[in-house]
Protein backbone atom coordinates (compact mmCIF):
# COMPACT_ATOMS: atom_id res chain seq x y z
CA UNK A 1 0.00 0.00 0.00
CA UNK A 2 1.53 3.30 -1.09
CA UNK A 3 1.38 6.69 0.57
CA UNK A 4 -0.25 9.17 -1.85
CA UNK A 5 1.55 12.07 -0.18
CA UNK A 6 4.91 10.65 -1.18
CA UNK A 7 4.08 10.35 -4.88
CA UNK A 8 2.40 13.76 -4.92
CA UNK A 9 5.32 15.61 -3.29
CA UNK A 10 6.92 18.06 -5.73
CA UNK A 11 9.66 19.36 -3.43
CA UNK A 12 11.40 17.15 -0.85
CA UNK A 13 13.99 17.87 1.82
CA UNK A 14 16.07 14.86 2.89
CA UNK A 15 18.05 15.05 6.13
CA UNK A 16 20.92 12.65 6.79
CA UNK A 17 22.36 12.26 10.29
CA UNK A 18 25.97 11.96 11.44
CA UNK A 19 25.72 8.26 12.29
CA UNK A 20 24.77 7.45 8.71
CA UNK A 21 27.67 9.45 7.28
CA UNK A 22 30.03 7.31 9.31
CA UNK A 23 28.47 4.09 8.01
CA UNK A 24 30.51 4.20 4.81
CA UNK A 25 30.19 4.96 1.08
CA UNK A 26 27.54 2.31 0.42
CA UNK A 27 24.98 4.12 2.59
CA UNK A 28 25.82 7.49 1.05
CA UNK A 29 25.55 6.01 -2.45
CA UNK A 30 22.15 4.44 -1.70
CA UNK A 31 20.76 7.77 -0.50
CA UNK A 32 22.20 9.58 -3.53
CA UNK A 33 20.71 6.91 -5.82
CA UNK A 34 17.23 7.54 -4.40
CA UNK A 35 17.56 11.32 -4.64
CA UNK A 36 18.74 11.02 -8.25
CA UNK A 37 15.73 8.82 -8.98
CA UNK A 38 13.40 11.45 -7.48
CA UNK A 39 14.96 14.29 -9.44
CA UNK A 40 14.64 12.15 -12.56
CA UNK A 41 10.88 12.19 -11.91
CA UNK A 42 10.93 15.98 -11.98
CA UNK A 43 10.93 16.45 -8.20
CA UNK A 44 13.07 19.11 -6.52
CA UNK A 45 15.25 17.71 -3.72
CA UNK A 46 17.35 19.52 -1.10
CA UNK A 47 19.77 17.49 1.01
CA UNK A 48 20.50 18.53 4.60
CA UNK A 49 23.58 16.65 5.76
CA UNK A 50 25.12 16.40 9.20
CA UNK A 51 28.59 14.98 9.70
CA UNK A 52 31.13 17.77 9.35
CA UNK A 53 32.23 17.68 12.99
CA UNK A 54 32.24 13.87 13.14
CA UNK A 55 34.28 13.61 9.93
CA UNK A 56 36.70 16.34 10.99
CA UNK A 57 37.56 14.94 14.43
CA UNK A 58 39.90 12.16 13.24
CA UNK A 59 41.59 14.50 10.76
CA UNK A 60 42.64 16.74 13.66
CA UNK A 61 43.40 13.95 16.11
CA UNK A 62 40.44 14.80 18.35
CA UNK A 63 39.25 11.83 20.38
CA UNK A 64 35.77 10.67 21.19
CA UNK A 65 35.30 12.86 24.26
CA UNK A 66 33.52 16.18 24.60
CA UNK A 67 34.86 19.14 22.63
CA UNK A 68 35.11 22.81 23.42
CA UNK A 69 33.25 25.23 21.15
CA UNK A 70 36.53 26.15 19.45
CA UNK A 71 37.41 22.49 18.89
CA UNK A 72 33.96 21.83 17.39
CA UNK A 73 34.40 24.76 15.04
CA UNK A 74 37.85 23.53 14.04
CA UNK A 75 36.55 19.99 13.50
CA UNK A 76 33.72 21.35 11.34
CA UNK A 77 36.20 23.32 9.23
CA UNK A 78 38.30 20.19 8.70
CA UNK A 79 35.28 17.96 8.05
CA UNK A 80 33.35 20.14 5.60
CA UNK A 81 35.60 19.34 2.59
CA UNK A 82 35.31 15.62 3.34
CA UNK A 83 31.53 15.83 3.73
CA UNK A 84 31.00 17.76 0.51
CA UNK A 85 33.47 15.55 -1.33
CA UNK A 86 31.53 12.42 -0.39
CA UNK A 87 28.24 13.81 -1.69
CA UNK A 88 29.94 15.20 -4.81
CA UNK A 89 31.36 11.74 -5.54
CA UNK A 90 28.04 10.00 -4.94
CA UNK A 91 26.01 12.34 -7.17
CA UNK A 92 28.66 12.50 -9.90
CA UNK A 93 27.78 8.87 -10.62
CA UNK A 94 24.43 10.21 -11.85
CA UNK A 95 25.86 13.24 -13.64
CA UNK A 96 24.35 15.59 -11.07
CA UNK A 97 26.04 18.68 -9.66
CA UNK A 98 25.98 19.46 -5.95
CA UNK A 99 26.24 22.88 -4.29
CA UNK A 100 27.10 23.55 -0.66
CA UNK A 101 24.95 25.97 1.35
CA UNK A 102 25.98 26.79 4.94
CA UNK A 103 23.30 28.34 7.14
CA UNK A 104 23.08 29.76 10.65
CA UNK A 105 19.96 30.33 12.74
CA UNK A 106 19.65 34.00 11.83
CA UNK A 107 19.19 33.10 8.16
CA UNK A 108 15.77 31.55 8.78
CA UNK A 109 14.77 33.90 11.60
CA UNK A 110 15.42 37.13 9.66
CA UNK A 111 12.95 37.71 6.83
CA UNK A 112 15.55 39.52 4.71
CA UNK A 113 18.06 36.68 5.04
CA UNK A 114 15.19 34.24 4.47
CA UNK A 115 14.47 35.82 1.09
CA UNK A 116 18.14 35.71 0.08
CA UNK A 117 18.51 32.04 1.06
CA UNK A 118 15.24 31.08 -0.60
CA UNK A 119 16.27 32.76 -3.85
CA UNK A 120 19.64 30.97 -3.87
CA UNK A 121 18.25 27.52 -3.12
CA UNK A 122 15.45 27.89 -5.66
CA UNK A 123 17.93 29.01 -8.32
CA UNK A 124 20.11 25.96 -7.62
CA UNK A 125 17.05 23.73 -7.94
CA UNK A 126 16.02 25.47 -11.16
CA UNK A 127 19.49 24.73 -12.55
CA UNK A 128 19.19 21.04 -11.70
CA UNK A 129 21.72 20.97 -8.85
CA UNK A 130 21.29 19.20 -5.51
CA UNK A 131 21.85 21.74 -2.72
CA UNK A 132 23.75 20.20 0.21
CA UNK A 133 22.81 22.22 3.29
CA UNK A 134 24.57 22.14 6.64
CA UNK A 135 24.76 24.38 9.66
CA UNK A 136 27.78 26.66 9.47
CA UNK A 137 29.45 25.14 12.53
CA UNK A 138 32.75 26.93 11.86
CA UNK A 139 31.21 30.25 12.98
CA UNK A 140 28.05 29.23 14.87
CA UNK A 141 27.88 29.81 18.61
CA UNK A 142 25.16 28.75 21.04
CA UNK A 143 23.29 32.00 20.36
CA UNK A 144 23.04 31.43 16.61
CA UNK A 145 22.78 27.64 16.45
CA UNK A 146 19.84 25.52 15.43
CA UNK A 147 21.16 22.98 17.90
CA UNK A 148 20.56 20.00 15.62
CA UNK A 149 20.11 19.44 11.91
CA UNK A 150 16.58 18.07 12.33
CA UNK A 151 15.40 21.55 13.22
CA UNK A 152 17.55 23.00 10.44
CA UNK A 153 15.95 20.59 7.95
CA UNK A 154 12.46 21.65 9.05
CA UNK A 155 13.37 25.32 8.53
CA UNK A 156 14.83 24.52 5.11
CA UNK A 157 11.58 22.71 4.24
CA UNK A 158 9.70 25.91 5.11
CA UNK A 159 12.24 27.95 3.17
CA UNK A 160 11.77 26.11 -0.14
CA UNK A 161 8.07 25.34 0.34
CA UNK A 162 8.65 21.58 0.51
CA UNK A 163 5.77 19.11 0.49
CA UNK A 164 7.76 16.41 2.29
CA UNK A 165 10.56 16.31 4.87
CA UNK A 166 12.43 13.00 5.14
CA UNK A 167 14.45 12.44 8.32
CA UNK A 168 16.77 9.47 7.89
CA UNK A 169 17.88 7.92 11.16
CA UNK A 170 19.20 4.64 12.52
CA UNK A 171 15.71 3.51 13.54
CA UNK A 172 12.65 2.51 11.49
CA UNK A 173 10.45 5.38 12.56
CA UNK A 174 8.72 6.23 15.84
CA UNK A 175 7.99 3.39 18.27
CA UNK A 176 5.93 3.35 21.43
CA UNK A 177 9.07 2.08 23.21
CA UNK A 178 12.73 1.85 22.25
CA UNK A 179 12.83 -1.24 19.97
CA UNK A 180 16.49 -1.88 20.81
CA UNK A 181 15.63 -2.54 24.43
CA UNK A 182 11.98 -3.66 24.07
CA UNK A 183 11.57 -6.43 21.44
CA UNK A 184 7.78 -6.02 21.51
CA UNK A 185 7.87 -2.29 20.68
CA UNK A 186 5.23 -1.20 18.17
CA UNK A 187 6.02 1.11 15.26
CA UNK A 188 3.61 4.02 14.84
CA UNK A 189 3.10 4.16 11.09
CA UNK A 190 0.70 7.10 10.69
CA UNK A 191 0.56 10.15 12.94
CA UNK A 192 -2.31 12.56 12.30
CA UNK A 193 -1.47 14.92 15.14
CA UNK A 194 1.58 15.39 17.37
CA UNK A 195 0.29 15.44 20.94
CA UNK A 196 1.60 14.74 24.44
CA UNK A 197 1.46 10.99 23.87
CA UNK A 198 3.68 11.26 20.77
CA UNK A 199 6.17 13.44 22.64
CA UNK A 200 6.24 10.90 25.48
CA UNK A 201 7.15 8.13 23.03
CA UNK A 202 9.94 10.26 21.57
CA UNK A 203 11.58 10.96 24.92
CA UNK A 204 12.92 7.42 25.21
CA UNK A 205 12.70 6.02 21.71
CA UNK A 206 16.17 7.03 20.57
CA UNK A 207 18.04 7.17 23.85
CA UNK A 208 20.88 4.95 22.71
CA UNK A 209 21.94 7.12 19.79
CA UNK A 210 25.25 8.82 20.59
CA UNK A 211 26.78 10.17 17.39
CA UNK A 212 24.59 13.14 16.54
CA UNK A 213 23.06 15.95 18.56
CA UNK A 214 19.48 15.07 17.69
CA UNK A 215 17.62 11.92 18.67
CA UNK A 216 13.95 11.04 18.22
CA UNK A 217 12.81 13.98 20.34
CA UNK A 218 14.47 16.48 17.99
CA UNK A 219 12.85 14.70 15.03
CA UNK A 220 9.40 15.07 16.57
CA UNK A 221 10.04 18.77 17.19
CA UNK A 222 11.18 19.12 13.57
CA UNK A 223 8.03 17.32 12.42
CA UNK A 224 5.94 19.79 14.40
CA UNK A 225 7.58 22.72 12.59
CA UNK A 226 7.21 21.12 9.17
CA UNK A 227 3.67 19.76 9.47
CA UNK A 228 2.36 23.10 10.75
CA UNK A 229 3.62 24.58 7.47
CA UNK A 230 1.87 22.02 5.30
CA UNK A 231 4.86 19.72 4.90
CA UNK A 232 4.43 16.00 5.63
CA UNK A 233 7.30 14.38 7.53
CA UNK A 234 8.64 10.83 7.22
CA UNK A 235 11.13 9.16 9.56
CA UNK A 236 12.94 6.01 8.54
CA UNK A 237 16.26 4.14 8.55
CA UNK A 238 18.94 5.61 6.33
CA UNK A 239 20.89 2.36 6.13
CA UNK A 240 17.98 0.39 4.65
CA UNK A 241 17.75 -0.64 1.01
CA UNK A 242 16.27 2.25 -1.02
CA UNK A 243 16.16 4.35 2.16
CA UNK A 244 14.19 7.29 0.76
CA UNK A 245 11.96 5.58 -1.82
CA UNK A 246 10.82 2.89 0.61
CA UNK A 247 9.09 5.55 2.71
CA UNK A 248 6.47 5.77 -0.03
CA UNK A 249 5.18 2.42 1.28
CA UNK A 250 2.76 2.50 4.21
CA UNK A 251 4.48 -0.43 5.94
CA UNK A 252 7.78 1.50 6.20
CA UNK A 253 8.79 4.21 8.63
CA UNK A 254 6.54 6.75 10.33
CA UNK A 255 4.51 9.34 8.43
CA UNK A 256 3.40 12.60 10.05
CA UNK A 257 0.49 14.20 8.20
CA UNK A 258 0.50 17.98 7.67
CA UNK A 259 -1.78 20.00 9.93
CA UNK A 260 -1.42 23.40 8.24
CA UNK A 261 -0.34 24.80 4.90
CA UNK A 262 2.72 26.68 3.67
CA UNK A 263 0.47 29.39 2.26
CA UNK A 264 -1.47 29.87 5.49
CA UNK A 265 1.72 29.99 7.59
CA UNK A 266 3.31 32.62 5.36
CA UNK A 267 0.08 34.60 5.13
CA UNK A 268 -0.26 34.57 8.91
CA UNK A 269 3.23 36.03 9.29
CA UNK A 270 2.60 38.79 6.76
CA UNK A 271 -0.87 39.65 8.03
CA UNK A 272 0.36 39.55 11.63
CA UNK A 273 3.15 42.11 11.13
CA UNK A 274 1.75 44.64 13.59
CA UNK A 275 3.58 47.72 12.33
CA UNK A 276 4.63 47.58 8.68
CA UNK A 277 7.60 49.86 8.25
CA UNK A 278 6.51 51.43 5.00
CA UNK A 279 3.94 51.78 2.29
CA UNK A 280 3.85 51.21 -1.46
CA UNK A 281 1.16 53.14 -3.33
CA UNK A 282 -0.05 51.56 -6.57
CA UNK A 283 -2.27 52.44 -9.51
CA UNK A 284 -5.62 50.88 -10.41
CA UNK A 285 -4.06 48.47 -12.91
CA UNK A 286 -1.63 47.11 -10.34
CA UNK A 287 -4.43 46.79 -7.78
CA UNK A 288 -6.43 44.69 -10.24
CA UNK A 289 -3.35 42.56 -10.96
CA UNK A 290 -2.89 41.86 -7.24
CA UNK A 291 -6.53 40.85 -6.90
CA UNK A 292 -5.92 38.40 -9.75
CA UNK A 293 -3.00 36.81 -7.87
CA UNK A 294 -0.19 38.57 -9.74
CA UNK A 295 3.04 40.07 -8.38
CA UNK A 296 3.48 43.80 -7.85
CA UNK A 297 5.80 45.10 -10.58
CA UNK A 298 7.65 48.43 -10.30
CA UNK A 299 5.68 49.90 -13.21
CA UNK A 300 2.50 49.72 -11.14
CA UNK A 301 3.92 51.63 -8.16
CA UNK A 302 3.20 55.33 -7.86
CA UNK A 303 4.93 56.17 -4.58
CA UNK A 304 7.02 54.83 -1.69
CA UNK A 305 6.61 55.96 1.92
CA UNK A 306 8.62 55.22 5.06
CA UNK A 307 11.85 53.35 5.67
CA UNK A 308 12.04 49.60 5.22
CA UNK A 309 14.59 46.94 4.35
CA UNK A 310 14.31 44.09 1.90
CA UNK A 311 12.27 41.41 3.63
CA UNK A 312 10.21 43.82 5.74
CA UNK A 313 6.42 43.81 5.66
CA UNK A 314 4.88 46.82 3.90
CA UNK A 315 1.38 48.18 3.34
CA UNK A 316 0.16 48.31 -0.25
CA UNK A 317 -2.46 50.98 -0.91
CA UNK A 318 -4.50 51.89 -3.97
CA UNK A 319 -5.07 55.23 -5.76
CA UNK A 320 -7.68 56.25 -3.14
CA UNK A 321 -5.38 55.43 -0.24
CA UNK A 322 -7.37 52.37 0.78
CA UNK A 323 -5.53 49.21 1.82
CA UNK A 324 -5.14 46.72 -1.02
CA UNK A 325 -2.75 44.24 0.60
CA UNK A 326 0.25 43.64 2.79
CA UNK A 327 3.41 42.11 1.43
CA UNK A 328 7.10 41.38 1.93
CA UNK A 329 9.18 43.87 -0.03
CA UNK A 330 11.78 42.52 -2.43
CA UNK A 331 13.74 45.80 -2.23
CA UNK A 332 14.67 48.31 0.44
CA UNK A 333 12.91 51.69 0.44
CA UNK A 334 15.71 53.58 -1.28
CA UNK A 335 15.96 51.19 -4.21
CA UNK A 336 12.17 50.89 -4.40
CA UNK A 337 11.97 54.66 -4.89
CA UNK A 338 14.54 54.51 -7.70
CA UNK A 339 12.59 51.92 -9.69
CA UNK A 340 9.08 53.13 -8.79
CA UNK A 341 7.02 53.44 -11.99
CA UNK A 342 9.70 51.86 -14.19
CA UNK A 343 9.61 48.72 -16.29
CA UNK A 344 11.23 45.60 -14.85
CA UNK A 345 13.67 45.57 -17.78
CA UNK A 346 15.06 48.92 -16.55
CA UNK A 347 15.91 47.77 -13.00
CA UNK A 348 19.50 46.77 -13.69
CA UNK A 349 20.34 50.07 -15.42
CA UNK A 350 18.80 52.09 -12.59
CA UNK A 351 20.29 50.18 -9.64
CA UNK A 352 23.48 48.74 -11.10
CA UNK A 353 22.43 45.21 -10.24
CA UNK A 354 19.69 42.81 -11.19
CA UNK A 355 17.44 41.06 -8.72
CA UNK A 356 13.78 40.13 -8.85
CA UNK A 357 11.48 41.63 -11.48
CA UNK A 358 8.82 42.26 -8.82
CA UNK A 359 8.73 44.80 -6.03
CA UNK A 360 6.63 42.29 -4.09
CA UNK A 361 6.30 38.71 -5.30
CA UNK A 362 2.84 37.15 -5.49
CA UNK A 363 3.88 34.48 -2.97
CA UNK A 364 4.56 37.24 -0.44
CA UNK A 365 1.27 39.16 -0.81
CA UNK A 366 -1.78 38.91 1.46
CA UNK A 367 -4.81 40.75 0.12
CA UNK A 368 -6.80 43.07 2.37
CA UNK A 369 -10.28 41.98 3.35
CA UNK A 370 -13.24 44.24 2.61
CA UNK A 371 -13.02 45.53 6.16
CA UNK A 372 -9.40 46.58 5.69
CA UNK A 373 -7.64 43.59 7.29
CA UNK A 374 -5.30 41.21 5.49
CA UNK A 375 -6.32 37.73 4.47
CA UNK A 376 -4.66 34.84 2.65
Amino acid sequence: MTRPGFDAARCIVVKVGSSLLQSGPAVIDAIADDIASLTGQGKRVVLVSSGAVALGRPRLGLGGGSLTLEQKQAAAAAGQPVLVGEWERAFARHGKATAQALLTLDVTESRRHWLNARATLNTLLDLGAVPVVNENDTIATDEIRYGDNDRLAARVAQLVGADLLVLLSDIDGLFDQDPRTHPGARRIGEIERIDAAIHAMADGANSLTGVGTGGMRSKILAAEIATASGCATAIGPGAAERPVLRLGQAECGSWFHPTGSAVSARAAWIAGAHSPNGEIRIDAGAAAALQAGKSLLPVGATGIEGHFERGDAVRITGPDGAAVARGVSGYDAGDARRICGCKSSEIEALLGYRRAAALVHADDIVLASPGGGAHG
